[in-house]
């Protein structure tokens, strides 16, 4: 068999795709060479997985942030549009629960550093019949901004974090005369 005649160097193979370079040129790599290179890759990849980790811990944070939001909205605008107090508020804005309705979303929702807006229309037309005094369908519309973090953060007067405000809204429309029922 040809196998058993060449010698054994000739019949092994390196490993190391450098050793076969070595021999032809006959110098030697500097020891440290390939951990230096990997120190590169790291310096470069490094932000970039920061970057990746801090996009996911937002995303993750604001997804938590919507699902409770799209949870207690419904509930509070049924309790509080529906009925709205009437205790020192000016007649003219008893069927508009806005402001209660926003401060108990703020407290609903402690615990998120969101801003909580909340605005409502009515479907009724602008008419001086009868019918205008009683009340018509009216959509609450809920929304949460949300800063993903960091967002006020500066160092060496180079301000740090995302320009955009996260965005989720919310409308119910409810009627005044059937309380408890999301239209």
């Amino acid at each position: 068999m040809p196998d058993e005649i060449l010698p054994s160097e000739s019949r092994r193979q390196s490993c190391n795709p450098h050793e076969s370079h070595h021999r032809v040129s006959g110098r030697i790599p500097p020891l440290g060479e390939e951990r230096a290179q990997a120190t590169v890759e790291m310096a470069v990849v490094a932000p970039v997985l920061i970057v990746l980790a801090l996009i996911a811990y937002n995303l993750m944070l604001f997804l938590s942030a919507s699902a409770r939001f799209d949870r207690v909205v419904p509930d509070i605008v049924i309790a509080q549009g529906v009925s709205p107090q009437t205790a020192g508020v000016d007649p003219g804005s008893v069927l508009d629960a806005s402001g209660v309705i926003q401060a108990q979303l703020a407290s609903a929702m402690e615990g998120y550093e969101v801003e909580i807006e909340v605005s409502s229309s009515s479907s009724e037309n602008a008419s001086s019949s009868m019918l205008s005094l009683v009340g018509s369908l009216r959509t609450y519309r809920c929304t949460m901004r949300m800063r993903p973090w960091p967002s006020g953060l500066s160092i060496a007067g180079v301000e740090l974090g995302a320009p955009a405000v996260l965005v989720h809204e919310r409308a119910v429309t409810i009627d005044p005369w059937r309380p408890g029922v999301v239209v």
